[in-house]
């Protein structure tokens, strides 16, 4: 973990809700996609824990949605101000226990931290997909960049306003074959691919977190080989070890 100061390069509307924001700085500690920063903000007491979306040299991409007064708050940020960000959090994805064709399920705001590790995935020579799913047209982000990696992607709409109606499980049987499933979204989405994936894979866990480092223990989990804190041990857990 490491404090470091960033400069906001651009903090764009990506969707209805959803915004990217854009950083430079220095991203040392960030090594695996999947990771996070915990990002602080001016009169809000506790950090934002949010998933890094991209990574390139000293430029950071966190893509977020607005939902309450803290990420308003960020969301009016221009270029140029500064944010105060721990960075280096959580243990990440092992791109190395994939074979060479995984699957890559995001549901929402679990799709940013999938763009990543797509890409890492693609520079080791194995063959990604991607399945996102989301609950309107106007929440859909990120389909077209995950495009432009070369990647094969489904998109499914609960209210089928776009794409395919129902759910990323909907789209499991559809999306050809794969060796390794990786997931990231709320909980009740990582439970129906866990239950619906025939294949070994990570699963990477959404939690209300204090401090983001461990050491207030706000986010203990239980897993079949004893209690994990998602901010440190996590956010990504074996399929192996999950207990629901």
């Amino acid at each position: 973990m490491e404090k470091r100061l960033f400069t906001i390069e651009n903090n764009e509307k990506l969707a209805e809700t959803v915004r990217g924001l854009t950083l430079t700085g220095d991203t040392g500690a960030l090594v695996r996609p999947g990771q996070f920063v915990n990002l602080a903000l001016e009169g809000f007491y506790l950090r934002r824990p949010i998933s890094v979306c991209d990574l390139e040299g000293d430029k950071l991409t966190l893509v977020y949605k607005t939902v309450g007064k803290g990420t308003e708050k960020l969301a009016a940020m221009k270029k140029g101000e500064r944010l105060d960000l721990l960075t280096g959090l959580g243990n990440g994805f092992d791109t190395g226990k994939s074979g060479p064709r995984p699957l890559l399920v995001g549901g929402g705001a679990g799709a940013p931290p999938l763009y990543l590790l797509a890409k890492r995935l693609l520079e080791e020579g194995k063959s990604p997909r991607l399945i996102l799913g989301f609950k309107t047209a106007r929440e859909v982000f990120l389909e077209n960049a995950f495009r432009a990696l070369g990647c094969a992607v489904l998109v499914t709409t609960a209210d089928g306003s776009y794409a395919a109606k129902g759910f990323v499980t909907d789209a499991l049987d559809r999306c050809g074959a794969y060796d390794y499933c990786f997931a990231c979204g709320p909980e009740p989405m990582l439970r129906a691919v866990y239950t619906r994936c025939g294949t070994d894979g990570q699963f990477s866990f959404e939690a209300r977190m204090g401090c983001g480092f461990g050491a207030c223990m706000g986010c203990t989990c239980r897993t079949k080989y004893g209690h994990k804190r998602i901010c440190r041990d996590g956010p990504v857990l074996e399929k192996g070890e999950i207990v629901w």
